[in-house]
């Protein structure tokens, strides 16, 4: 008796309905046909990837053509439940994950690597996860529907959209006392770069208009800005800012965080990977604060090759910062009058005159 479908095969044989629906196919058709599968955005059971390569869609076509839909069932791992990382390396997994139980494999893995321990790419984050899986110190903390990332709209080019955020930080010490700090953050739609982000000691909308300040000021102008609608991100002054540089301010509708989904994502990320590594004893002011996040987000973040960047014909995933690069001729750089009026303040009656 044949084995029960698994759901990976009832999905593939769908991603190969316009060739398995069809006869006999014309020279050059069923390339084609994969290209125009390829190019389409999916929801990919159990990954946070959404597109297929080729290579892949014309693998399971080819499986498909031999042995139906039996031949498209995932195969079953022999070493499942078993793994192949060395006793060093297992050791100094179990050691990471006990100083730090809320510690990320993916953190473990870049630890090891930049101390010199393992090389780089020698070991897999499946290996790890099944490792730990064994000693049950796998277990996932799924985030919240209010902060998975939509992915079914994109921008076309890097520059054309940017969201932003506020996500509440830790307390740090001033001259006046412990204060709670606010980290602002403006992220580039379609390559996920941070055209900046930085802690404040409070969510105001000078706050928020100083960061897009020094953000425009290394990123150029976006053309559209999506925020919530917090009063911070309805202030005139704001509005202000964004009519003289030509951006057109988008507000989210109530309790609809889809809006700023990607921000929302980048939000995990940074909790995972950086304030869950942060030692407060040693940061003594917010100066010091943000001087750790500009360097953890141009050294690690905008480096790192993200999930939700996949390159269409070798489904290789991109580095936030690579990606913005691939559309610097897409960014709206300041003029010279717009540098040079950046700090004018406008009374919200003007802004609102010029259409925000």
């Amino acid at each position: 008796m044949s084995r029960p479908l698994h759901p990976d095969a009832l999905f593939r044989l769908m991603i190969l309905g316009p060739l398995a629906s069809r006869g006999e196919l014309k020279r050059g058709e069923v390339s084609t046909i994969i290209r125009e599968l390829a190019a389409k955005a999916y929801d990919i059971p159990g990954s946070r990837r959404t597109y297929l390569s080729a290579e892949t869609i014309k693998r399971w076509y080819h499986a498909w053509k031999r042995g139906g839909i039996d031949a498209l069932q995932p195969k079953v791992r022999l070493d499942k439940g078993t793994t192949q990382l060395s006793s060093a390396v297992q050791e100094r997994l179990l050691q990471l994950k006990q100083d730090n139980p809320s510690r990320s494999i993916n953190v473990m893995i870049t630890m090891m690597e930049s101390s010199g321990f393992v090389s780089k790419g020698s070991i897999s984050r499946a290996s790890v996860h099944r490792f730990l899986k064994q000693l049950k110190l796998s277990k996932r903390i799924l985030p919240s529907v209010d902060t998975i990332e939509h992915r079914s709209f994109v921008a076309e080019h890097a520059g054309d959209i940017w969201q932003g955020d506020v996500l509440h930080g830790p307390s740090i010490q001033t001259p006046h006392g412990l204060r709670k700090t606010y980290l602002v953050s403006l992220m580039d739609d379609a390559s996920r770069l941070l055209t900046h982000s930085a802690f404040c000691l409070g969510e105001t909308a000078l706050d928020i208009e100083n960061v897009l300040k020094q953000a425009v000021l290394k990123r150029g102008r976006p053309y559209k800005l999506i925020v919530d609608n917090g009063a911070a991100y309805k202030s005139g002054t704001l509005q202000a800012v964004c009519a003289r540089l030509e951006i057109r301010l988008i507000y989210c509708r109530p309790y609809a965080p889809e809006g700023k989904g990607k921000l929302e994502r980048f939000h995990r990320t940074f909790r995972e990977q950086f304030l869950n590594e942060l030692d407060l004893d040693f940061v003594a002011n917010i100066e010091e604060l943000n001087a750790r996040l500009w360097a953890w987000i141009e050294a690690v973040y905008h480096r790192r090759p993200h999930a939700g960047l996949a390159k269409l014909e070798t489904n290789e995933h991109q580095t936030p910062l690579g990606r913005w690069r691939q559309d610097l001729t897409h960014i709206r750089p300041l003029t010279t009058s717009q540098s040079t009026r950046l700090d004018d303040r406008c009374t919200p009656g003007k802004a609102e005159s010029r259409g925000v």
